[in-house]
């Protein structure tokens, strides 16, 4: 999925942040639009489908995982949410201020890096292979993570 070329950080903190955004943005503001990147902006993760569909579950009722993953899917055409593609599920986080993501190859485990942190290493992997950050200006890095190391 694509998503917009520049992001910008979004309030989506408050109740108004994510239905301006929507209406923006052009998506309707459906309950699920509304808490999706609501839950995301509050976690600071990078989540699964599956983990977003937990996390909305009210109780006496379940969230359809169909629903999530057309939202999140709905939300990152739009630029509001991201998909990190690493081993594992597909994890969606927060679009907000510009950062690099490190995944780890045994756990799945998705973290940001803000830009800033690689901003010299970025420059030098762009002039030693000629490789630049996609149109998100994201670079997915790949290891173990401290709980899967050793």
């Amino acid at each position: 999925m694509s998503r917009s070329p520049q992001a910008t950080h979004h309030d989506t903190t408050t109740p108004q942040g994510p239905r301006a955004l929507l209406r923006r943005h052009g998506p309707r503001c459906t309950p699920s639009r509304l808490r999706v990147p609501t839950l995301l902006s509050a976690s600071d993760l990078h989540l699964p489908v599956t983990e977003v569909c937990e996390q909305l579950t009210c109780p006496g009722g379940a969230v359809h995982p169909t629903t999530v993953y057309r939202t999140l899917e709905t939300l990152t055409v739009a630029g509001l949410t991201h998909a990190v593609h690493g081993p594992g599920p597909t994890r969606y986080g927060s679009t907000g201020d510009p950062h690099h993501h490190t995944a780890c190859q045994q756990c799945g485990h998705v973290a940001a890096l803000a830009s800033e942190h690689l901003a010299e290493a970025t420059r030098s992997i762009e002039e030693l292979t000629g490789l630049r950050p996609d149109s998100s200006r994201s670079l997915l890095v790949y290891g173990r993570c401290a709980s899967c190391y050793g």
